[in-house]
């Protein structure tokens, strides 16, 4: 992991007798294969690159960060379980910067802040081009809000 992971790892896991003293932490392996909810917001990353491979992730929260592409990063790091993915204030400007996100089986994505959400037919693009997914911005396709229970 670069030092920007080290640090966006150590931040998520503030507070956690585990981390105190922690250096570096490798989130793929045996320690954390059952890790389903990982946030990484607002430290900084501006990088998927060398994303860890957490099969059974189901929730990750990359927000308020620098992301400006790389998508591809997720797909390759076979993220299969993830369906909440939330990218909010990030720097993605395209539909185009989305399409490997189509490759995953994503339920809810949350793009809102992103220079993306400003492009005319924004929300029917996205739900175009993801297919599996149910919300955007945490409203359906109809613009209906998401309950918290779903």
């Amino acid at each position: 992991m670069d030092e920007i992971w080290e640090k966006a790892v150590e931040t998520a896991l503030e507070g956690q007798a585990d981390c105190v003293s922690a250096r570096s932490i490798t989130l793929d392996g045996a320690k954390f294969e059952s890790l389903e909810h990982l946030s990484i917001a607002n430290v900084g990353v501006s990088s998927l690159e060398n994303f860890p491979r957490l099969r059974n992730l189901r929730r990750l929260i990359l927000s308020d960060n620098r992301i400006a592409g790389g998508l591809e990063f997720l797909v390759e790091a076979e993220l299969e379980c993830l369906r909440d993915l939330d990218l909010s204030n990030n720097r993605i400007q395209s539909i185009e910067e989305l399409a490997p996100l189509a490759k995953l089986k994503l339920v809810s994505l949350d793009l809102y802040e992103c220079p993306v959400t400003r492009i005319r037919d924004y929300r029917a693009s996205v739900f175009g081009l993801i297919r599996t997914l149910r919300y955007l911005d945490k409203m359906d396709v109809e613009e209906n809000e998401r309950l918290e229970s779903d």
